[in-house]
């Protein structure tokens, strides 16, 4: 099966910054704040309401500059709808043969979600650009080096609980990004320093350049 890739910002940048508020107009001061600390990629995840009705302005404010991609998509029309939004990618906490494949027509990539070599395995052979270990903080970083032994070619991307030395434990073991949210927004959502975030956000890409040269 074909394999469509994460867009190159995300791929190279190898982190994905992901943003749960308590409403969808709240984003753009954030967003702003991660695109400061040097953040390529932001998922918006479909537990935010609005977050469908306020994509297509948040794209064309912030498209130039980083990747937007939807988040919690769980059936099919999610998909669809995602897909006319403009969306970058897709990200599914579960591993749906149906959505997998609505991705697959509608040419969007997408990342779903697994934590066992079962539900990890489905989804990288029905074409994932990379799946999702989730939740990542469950089996921590040693995790990805046993799933390469039966599956040597399979990406992955943490995500659930992965704070800031963690990050650099799994891209230092292979993960193809990492997939950031509480440990980076802090609290950001509800009023906290949008500077703390920025400086936040600097740390975990600079985390990334380390792991690089490692």
């Amino acid at each position: 099966m074909d394999r469509l890739l994460l867009p190159e910002r995300s791929r190279e940048g190898r982190i994905i910054a992901v943003l749960r508020a308590p409403d969808a107009t709240q984003y753009a001061p954030v967003i702003r704040a991660l695109i400061a600390g040097g953040i390529p990629s932001v998922e918006l995840t479909l537990t935010t309401p609005g977050t469908f009705e306020h994509f297509g302005e948040l794209l064309s404010e912030f498209g130039d500059d980083i990747d937007l991609g939807i988040g919690t998509v769980t059936r099919v029309e999610q998909v669809e709808a995602a897909a006319l939004a403009g969306a970058s990618y897709i990200v599914t906490p579960v591993t749906d043969h149906y959505v997998l494949k609505a991705a697959a027509a509608a040419s969007l990539p997408i990342l779903p979600g697994g934590l066992t070599p079962t539900e990890l395995h489905a989804g990288w052979v029905q074409g994932a650009a990379a799946v999702k270990i989730f939740p990542a903080a469950t089996v921590g970083p040693g995790y990805l080096a046993q799933i390469r032994g039966p599956f040597p070619d399979l990406m992955a991307i943490p995500s659930g609980g992965v704070d800031l030395a963690a990050a650099e434990e799994w891209l230092r073991a292979g993960a193809a990004a990492v997939s950031i949210g509480g440990p980076l927004t802090g609290d950001a959502f509800k009023g906290g320093n949008l500077k703390e975030l920025t400086d936040r956000a600097r740390g975990y890409v600079a985390a990334e350049a380390k792991a690089r040269l490692q």
